[in-house]
């Protein structure tokens, strides 16, 4: 059997449930070919091959390279500032009159060009990628108007080249009202179901569809009626839902077959039934739970007891989690959440491949699946989410190639 690359002297976190903790294999092996898990296994079950290229890991762990599944990576302009009054005590209320918070990125990016949207993507997509990030989700949702919409979409799908890794990307057309629509709500909610989705979809530029339910953005029935769309579309959808207070966005989410819903801290226990009886992912973002000094927990142990899995993703956005490292989301994941650190792990793996819907691709160590796989300098599984701040990326692999990091 002719191979392209034999990894060998490692030990496997292969997260395929069911057997020993994290799947654990202690000394394994991986053929790749075209990209691809061809056999994974103990090393002294390797059958007959012949490789081209040979990697040794002296020991090391190898896990499924991370998924990010919800970012908002394509943006221009930051909110430090901001973070800085409101750590004076200037309240957001107030920020916001001045022209600040959201306003404030959708003016940054309808300004910038794509290069300049690219080039710092691509510098926050560094970050991810060295924290062993190999699939991304990426949202658009601060253009707010068809021209930049498009364009963030666009910038987003061009990163799977130019960034080495897998995106997938999430029109959010229904995330904020832009202030030229401040008294033409209903004339915005036809704009993007009607017009800017349609032709986005058109171009190719869609894997799925979000909107954010809550009473300071938009309302179930906007968002049913986007939803409806998608499905007519063909395109999967997920929902920020129930952040701020119980809105019935899980609920709503489970009706519509959602892939996930995220955040999801105030949701009831109607909600959580109706997750786990669609099979709903629920998406923990810890970073947007710690940068806004939130108190309210989601509930973990429903979501255990219930059958709802849990992703973990970053929500890397300039306003509310400015995180660019999915190793520290693991870890706020088990500090602030309890999650324990296999859960974490399954988390922004397995899990997470279930909420962008490419479970069938990546999230484990599998025959058949994406040769995306993260090497590590640890001497066991948790110390990816004990450690805050340490560098313990050895190698990347995406689709079978492999990168080193430099930190310095």
């Amino acid at each position: 059997m002719k191979v392209d690359r034999l990894i060998t002297d490692c030990r496997l976190a292969t997260m395929v449930p069911g057997g020993e903790p994290y799947g654990s294999v202690d000394d394994g092996a991986i053929l790749i070919r075209d990209g691809k898990i061809i056999w994974v296994g103990p090393r002294a079950d390797l059958p007959e091959h012949a490789a081209a290229h040979t990697d040794r890991l002296d020991g090391r762990w190898v896990t499924p390279g991370l998924i990010d599944c919800h970012t908002h990576l394509v943006f221009a302009g930051d909110r430090s500032a901001e973070y800085e009054r409101r750590l004076t005590g200037v309240p957001y209320t107030q920020i916001a009159r001045e022209g600040g918070g959201i306003a404030s990125t959708v003016r940054a990016t309808r300004a910038a060009d794509s290069a300049t949207l690219t080039d710092h993507a691509l510098d926050r997509l560094k970050a991810l990628t060295a924290s062993g990030v190999t699939t991304i989700e990426i949202k658009s949702g601060y253009g707010l108007n068809a021209e930049t919409e498009m364009r963030m979409l666009r910038v987003a799908r061009g990163l799977e080249q130019a960034g080495g890794v897998r995106v997938r990307t999430t029109f959010l057309g229904l995330h904020a009202i832009p202030p030229e629509y401040a008294d033409r709500r209903a004339a915005y909610v036809d704009l993007m179901v009607d017009q800017v989705l349609p032709a986005a979809h058109a171009e190719g530029l869609v894997d799925a569809v979000d909107a954010y339910l809550e009473p300071i953005a938009f309302t179930g029935e906007e968002v049913s009626r986007l939803f409806d769309k998608a499905r007519a579309l063909g395109l999967p959808v997920k929902l920020h839902a129930d952040q701020l207070g119980d809105g019935g966005g899980a609920a709503l989410a489970a009706r519509h077959h959602a892939l996930s819903a995220d955040h999801v801290e105030y949701i009831s226990d109607e909600g959580v039934q109706a997750m786990a009886e669609a099979g709903v992912v629920a998406v923990l973002l810890p970073g947007a739970f710690v940068m806004l000094d939130e108190t309210q927990l989601p509930p973990v142990q429903a979501f255990r007891d219930g059958g709802v899995a849990m992703a973990v993703a970053t929500d890397c956005n300039p306003g509310t989690s400015p995180m660019a490292s999915l190793t520290l989301g693991m870890a706020l994941a088990c500090m602030k959440f309890r999650l324990t650190p296999e859960e974490a792990l399954a988390g922004t793996t397995r899990h997470a491949a279930r909420a962008l819907g490419i479970a069938d691709q990546v999230g484990t160590l599998e025959v058949g699946k994406a040769a995306d796989l993260a090497v590590w300098d640890v001497t066991r599984p948790a110390e990816l989410s004990y450690w805050l701040g340490k560098p313990l990326l050895y190698r990347r692999y995406h689709r079978g190639r492999h990168s080193r990091f430099n930190y310095n």
